[in-house]
C-alpha cells in the first residue's frame, strides 16, 4: 500500500512539474513585453498591426497579401518603439488569420502609451529574463541562494 502510495505521488509531482514548466514562459518574452502575464502566445501590436510570435521570436505580418514569418520586421517599421507602443496578448493558435476582428476589437489601443513592460518592472519573477535589467543580479542570488538549501 505504501508502495503504490509513493508512486502515484511521485508521478502527480512529476505531472504537476512538467505542466507549470509548460505553462510559463516569461524568461521568453521580449523585455519590451508588457507585464502581467505569465504564459504569452502572440502579441497584437495594433500601431503596426501585426503579430509577434514569443515561442519563435518571430513577427508575422501581410506581405502582398500573403502572411510572412520573419525574425525582422519590415523596414518601413524601423523606427517603432516597441517599449511604447501598446501589446495586446493574444493566446490563441495562428491569431493572424482573424486580423479583421482583432483590429475593430483591439482599435481602442492604437496609439496608447500607458503600458508597463517587463524591462521597467521590479516584479522579481521577471528577473529570469536575460535582458531585463536586473537578470545579473538576479542569477547571482540564484546561485548563492543553492549553496545554502
Amino acid at each position: 500500500m505504501f508502495i503504490a502510495a509513493f508512486v502515484i505521488s511521485v508521478f502527480t509531482v512529476n505531472k504537476v512539474h512538467a505542466q507549470v514548466n509548460v505553462n510559463i514562459n516569461i524568461a521568453q518574452q521580449p523585455v519590451w513585453g508588457p507585464t502581467g502575464y505569465d504564459h504569452v502566445d502572440y502579441y497584437y501590436l495594433p500601431d503596426i498591426d501585426i503579430y509577434y510570435n514569443v515561442p519563435k521570436h518571430q513577427y508575422v505580418y501581410l506581405q502582398d497579401n500573403k502572411w510572412v514569418f520573419r525574425k525582422s520586421l519590415p523596414a518601413k517599421y524601423k523606427n517603432y518603439d516597441f517599449y511604447k507602443g501598446y501589446k495586446v496578448v493574444v493566446n490563441e493558435d495562428k491569431p493572424y488569420l482573424h486580423l479583421d476582428e482583432h483590429r475593430k476589437e483591439y482599435a481602442s489601443f492604437r496609439n496608447r502609451h500607458d503600458q508597463q513592460v517587463i524591462r521597467d518592472s521590479r516584479d522579481n519573477r521577471y528577473y529570469v529574463n536575460k535582458k531585463h535589467p536586473e537578470h545579473k543580479n538576479w542569477e547571482k542570488e540564484q546561485k548563492g541562494n543553492n549553496g545554502t538549501h
